[in-house]
């Protein structure tokens, strides 16, 4: 399996398909690149190269019990991007995903990067603070954590099973096989990683960091997202990027890169080409 070394000594797994503009995606907490593959194939058929890593701690990586920061997964990506000597590189990141290519963009400068794109992401900040008064409350994300720690097992299943894709809304149509492949990707992981990184995703302020990004963002969001909710998430980040585009989602859930893929694809694609 193709793997690159952190400067920490952490194993990281990446894929690396096809040749042409390259295209690195950022997957969500507690899953993998393997989180990509409706996005992957369809534009590694299209002319791009797609590159995608499993996280510290998650999918295929080494399950290390330390380094579950926004900082060490924004410096992880760099070297990746390094190692491959990326250049022009188009950067999609969906939920903790987004929020890593943010801290990436503005920690290591932009020389590599074309554009970017976050889709369903957790910037600006997702827990409620004085300065951020229409987030989540902390014991929201305390209880996701007692729940990982009590049955991860358990708590994966009901995580895809319920609000991640929609299926708990009246209507929906559950996939049982898109429920198991979730279970089966968090399950990859390391239970310290995913722990930790409940803290990374939700207590990270990205106010910074987005507004040092000048390359063209694209801010994709669903209006019926029940894990990052759109109100305090997708607006916000557009209004921050000095180059940002907001397109929001009736009805469209947070895992919509799976169950809304086909629209999903062309907005993208439309947005590379423009």
């Amino acid at each position: 399996m193709p793997t690159i070394t952190t400067k920490d000594g952490v194993e990281i797994f990446y894929k690396d398909w096809g040749s042409g503009q390259p295209i690195v995606f950022s997957h969500g907490w507690p899953l993998s690149s393997d989180d990509w593959d409706a996005q992957m194939m369809f534009f590694v058929t299209r002319g791009y190269r797609v590159i995608a890593h499993d996280r510290r701690g998650h999918g295929r990586s080494a399950q290390v019990a330390d380094g579950h920061d926004m900082d060490h997964y924004a410096d992880d990506l760099a070297v990746l991007t390094a190692h491959l000597d990326l250049k022009n590189a188009i950067h999609v990141g969906h939920s903790t995903g987004g929020g890593e290519v943010v801290h990436y963009i503005a920690r290591h400068g932009e020389s590599r990067v074309a554009k970017a794109a976050i889709l369903s992401a957790v910037p600006p900040l997702m827990v409620k603070t004085d300065a951020n008064p229409g987030g989540l409350p902390k014991s929201v994300f305390d209880s996701l954590q007692a729940a990982l720690a009590a049955s991860r097992t358990q708590f994966y299943r009901d995580l895809p099973t319920g609000p991640f894709y929609g299926y708990n809304r009246p209507g929906a149509k559950p996939s049982e096989a898109v429920i198991q492949n979730w279970w089966r990707q968090g399950m990859m992981g390391g239970a310290k990683a995913h722990y930790d990184g409940i803290v990374a995703f939700s207590q990270t302020d990205f106010t910074e960091d987005l507004k040092k990004i000048n390359v063209p963002v694209l801010v994709m969001h669903g209006d019926d997202d029940q894990i990052v909710p759109y109100a305090d998430s997708a607006p916000l980040s557009a209004k921050l990027l000095k180059n940002g585009t907001l397109k929001t989602y009736k009805g469209f859930p947070h895992g919509m890169p799976t169950t809304e893929a086909e629209t999903i694809n062309a907005d993208l694609l439309a947005f590379f080409k423009s």
